[in-house]
């Protein structure tokens, strides 16, 4: 396992409250409103952002939109790598993809596979008109063509350098914390 040390603290909880409106009037203008909006969060920190940003939307337009939890475990290409028996949580999404406009929400984007396994998972429930990402945190270091159409921060990092976002919901606060790998 390898060991991390906390370089600084790159986003504090206001950051972050800040990042995510301006995310969810984005998404709005982009999309002219809400029809046929859905958000999906991608298990985990993806969840709770994806939930904020629906509340936020809520706030703005007054209308509630679906909020879907995607697991992407059996998705990934690295399955084999990580765990002889890996833990799959439940997706929870009790609404039709098909024709809508998917907003997939995590929050780190890196090589892109986390991106590519959640789009393979949700092709597999429906054929979505379009899907967007919205991201916290973009580090860069892309091993797929995936960008992001919403990013709260962009960070230029290097390979010994991890990004730890912490939110209120999974780890009892709110920021975005740049580490060090100790080799």
């Amino acid at each position: 396992m390898r060991e991390l040390r906390d370089k600084k603290v790159l986003v504090d909880k206001d950051g972050i409250r800040r990042a995510l409106i301006r995310i969810s009037h984005e998404i709005l203008e982009k999309n002219k409103g809400t029809e046929n909006l859905v958000l999906i969060g991608v298990r985990t920190r993806g969840v709770p952002l994806a939930k904020r940003i629906a509340a936020n939307i809520e706030k703005i337009e007054g209308k509630k939109i679906p909020v879907g939890i995607l697991d992407i475990t059996l998705y990934r290409d690295d399955l084999s790598t990580i765990d002889q028996q890996p833990i799959v949580h439940k997706t929870e999404i009790d609404f039709d993809v098909t024709d809508k406009i998917v907003v997939l929400v995590d929050d780190v984007l890196y090589t892109g596979r986390t991106i590519r396994a959640a789009m393979d998972a949700i092709i597999d429930l429906g054929r979505p008109a379009a899907i967007q990402l919205a991201i916290l945190v973009d580090r860069g270091h892309r091993e797929f063509p995936i960008r992001a159409d919403y990013v709260g921060k962009n960070v230029p990092t290097s390979r010994k350098e991890v990004i730890h976002v912490c939110l209120e919901e999974t780890d009892g606060k709110d920021q975005v914390v740049l580490q060090e790998i100790i080799e």
